[in-house]
């Protein structure tokens, strides 16, 4: 009995022994991913990369003291994003995100790395937690089945400079530098919180910019792409089609680091006009109305916070960060109105929203004809703001309403004049307090808005130095207000508007030509601008020390015209473009104006419209750029043309300007998509768009030894 019951016990023993190494012979679900790894870098990395992945001679290691110095202690999730968008080179995101996720368990395994479950790009913030270890096992030399297997160790290589670190000895972005930033910076949309458009550098000017070639260019997300690239100590910043934020070395081109938003399904990319920055953070809003700090020395996420109420709203503008707050405008023809929205730039932490169609029992709210607040519409922000730290106020422009039929016509004891469209709004930006606001044209039936950017600064009016707020509508009327009241000082008209007869000299007020007034009542309507602007988005450059605002715009027309049903505008009409009456077949013009005096200096008309803003500096030059992929210097004391050259893409954005060690460079992003960019394409004929969108940013300097 003693012998089988031992031998029972012995039996059962030796089973549960088995049992117990049969389970932990089980893989874990990490580990079957990395098999799975294995087997996909096989077939499609180890040509490049090595059979084990210590490098070959098309691509580095993924393993070892040279990797981690990169990668170690970074998310596994970047990973994942670089290789899943970047992978392989000229067929990226040829596999899916299954393989990609186990490719990236494949390459943390072989680094010394774990996970306590596989990785799934379908649970990010799971995969964010993971992260590579610091070092890892060395790479080891061995051969392949290619028989190239690397760089051998035995025969060094000579030694060589490394890459200048741009973010060596980073020091914080102060609220100072954002009002006055160094000659050398570009900080913000338009250079600085006041949105001049103009650099104090002058070693390009009159004399040698015809000497400009190309310093370098980068490849951005092919797309339409409008951002005014930033640029702090000789790192640019652009914001790419898709939400995918690059940081380049500005001097040469070289990627420091790439951000890519993984936009949830359905949603569509739009374009970003401006980017923030504010101490370490880049302020930059997305396509799926987040807003979000990304860290500017490694491009990692620091907040990412979702816009409150945000059904209906569109992002095309971008943020203005000013006294630690983040501020963000929004499209929209949603029930009510559009929105301003602030955020707490150190935490996310939601401030304030500001409606921007005054609603039924607050101030204005009694200018919609009688409408309910629901039945308000538009009320747009299209751009950014700008920010006056000599008054603390934060100013942004907001748009019209395409619903014109129901304040047409004024009912009887009420106003229409819908308030805030066309209007300047001045904010507290840490409270959202409205402190005033001037509407720039009260019941536009036109689509003429005045949305575009407030600059700031001194100007002379009546002899006496002022504190000033300069924007332009559509219609090429230029308003200057005082910056602390907002209180009407006068405007400069371009010359091109045929439909305002008279403007208040006290309040500003516009009176619209009442034989011009369209509807599907009235006979159709010939006038100028066409509602796609005159000028539109594409920002002007004031220069403070001479008073001069330079600006361009399309020499269009338009028929309004009535139909039974529909139509463009509620009011019941279409719009349709036309050339002005006595048209020379140049459409694209470029004016010098005196705000002191509100005269047009100098014109030049080119047969090609432009598509981007203008750019001002110390050396006498102005930049600008066409639908016809020209870009070209000016000058600014006659308009004359002084430089041109061609792009490989439509320009969609404005030109800046900065300096890294000494030496001046002027950046332009190109890739088509913005209305503006596709021109005017039945004035034009012989322009047509280039039929491949791409996208890029282009960098000149005169050559180095100059």
């Amino acid at each position: 009995m003693t012998g089988l019951k031992w031998g029972l016990l012995g039996s059962v023993a030796a089973a549960s022994l088995g049992a117990a190494a049969f389970a932990q012979a089980v893989p874990s679900p990490f580990e079957v991913q990395v098999q799975a790894g294995r087997n996909i870098y096989a077939a499609n990395c180890a040509a490049c990369h090595g059979a084990a992945l210590d490098g070959g001679q098309f691509a580095g290691g993924l393993k070892g003291e040279g990797f981690t110095a990169r990668w170690g202690n970074v998310p596994a999730s970047e990973l994942f994003d670089y290789i899943s968008t970047s992978m392989p080179p000229g067929g990226s995101r040829s596999l899916g995100d299954a393989e990609y996720a186990a490719l990236t368990a494949l390459i943390l395994s072989e680094n010394g790395g774990n996970a306590p479950a596989a990785l799934y790009a379908t649970d990010m913030e799971a995969f964010a937690r993971v992260a590579f270890p610091t070092s890892g096992p060395a790479a080891e030399e061995e051969g392949n089945d290619l028989g190239l297997p690397g760089i051998s160790s035995r025969y060094p290589f000579p030694s060589w400079p490394a890459p200048v670190d741009r973010f060596a000895g980073y020091t914080p972005v102060t609220p100072e530098q954002l009002s006055n930033p160094e000659p050398e910076n570009w900080l913000t949309w338009r250079r600085s919180h006041e949105g001049h458009g103009f650099s104090p550098l002058a070693q390009l000017d009159r004399t040698n910019v015809s000497k400009l070639q190309v310093a370098w260019s980068q490849a951005l997300p092919a797309g339409p792409t409008m951002n005014e690239p930033i640029v702090r100590d000789g790192v640019l910043y652009v914001f790419g089609f898709g939400d995918e934020v690059f940081a380049f070395d500005a001097a040469d081109g070289r990627q420091l680091w790439r951000y890519r938003r993984r936009l949830p399904d359905g949603t569509t990319p739009l374009s970003k006009k401006t980017m923030a920055l504010w101490d370490d953070k880049l302020v930059i809003a997305t396509s799926d109305l987040q807003m979000i700090a990304l860290d500017a020395r490694t491009g990692r996420p620091i907040w990412d916070v979702a816009v409150p109420d945000s059904e209906g709203l569109r992002s095309n503008g971008g943020p203005l960060v000013a006294d630690g707050v983040a501020m963000i405008g929004f499209a929209s023809q949603r029930d009510g109105g559009s929105a301003i929205a602030a955020f707490d730039v150190d935490t996310g932490e939601h401030l304030w929203t500001f409606n921007t169609i005054a609603q039924e029992g607050t101030p204005g709210g009694d200018t919609w004809n009688g409408l309910a607040s629901e039945d308000r519409h538009g009320g747009s922000v299209w751009v950014s703001g700008t920010y006056d730290a000599e008054t603390g106020l934060a100013l942004w422009g907001v748009a019209q309403t395409y619903d014109t039929g129901p304040v047409r016509d004024v009912q009887p004891g009420l106003n229409n004049d819908g308030l805030y469209t066309n209007s300047t709004l001045a904010f507290e930006p840490r409270t959202g307090r409205l402190v005033w606001y001037f509407q720039h044209q009260a019941n536009d039936q036109y689509d003429l808005d005045w949305v575009f950017e407030r600059t700031i600064g001194s100007l002379e009016v009546d002899g006496e130095m002022r504190r000033v707020v300069i924007t332009g509508g559509k219609d090429g009327l230029i308003d200057t207000l005082d910056a602390r009241t907002g209180e009407y000082l006068g405007t400069a008209d371009m010359g091109f508007q045929d439909y305002i007869i008279a403007i208040d000299p006290v309040t500003g007020r516009k009176t619209p030509d009442p034989a011009l007034l369209p509807g599907r009542d009235r006979p159709a309507v010939f006038m100028c601008p066409h509602a796609g602007g005159g000028r539109n988005w594409s920002p002007n450059a004031f220069v403070e020390a001479t008073g001069m605002l330079y600006s361009n715009y399309r020499d269009t027309c338009m028929e309004l015209r009535p139909r039974a049903e529909g139509g463009f505008l509620s009011s019941g009409v279409d719009v349709f473009y036309s050339a002005p009456a006595d048209s020379d077949g140049m459409f694209g013009i470029l004016q010098g104006i005196d705000l002191k005096t509100g005269e047009v200096q100098w014109e030049n008309r080119r047969r090609a419209p432009y598509d981007t803003g203008v750019l001002a500096t110390a050396g006498g030059l102005l930049f600008a750029g066409g639908m016809d992929r020209e870009f070209l210097a000016f000058d600014q004391d006659t308009g004359g043309r002084l430089w041109r050259t061609g792009l490989t893409g439509v320009p969609n954005a404005s030109p800046i300007t900065y300096s890294v060690d000494g030496r001046q460079y002027v950046a332009i992003v190109t890739g088509m998509g913005n209305p503006l960019s596709f021109g005017l394409p039945n004035f034009t004929p012989e322009l047509p768009e280039p039929e491949i969108n791409s996208a890029s940013v282009t960098v000149f300097a005169l050559p180095a030894d100059d």
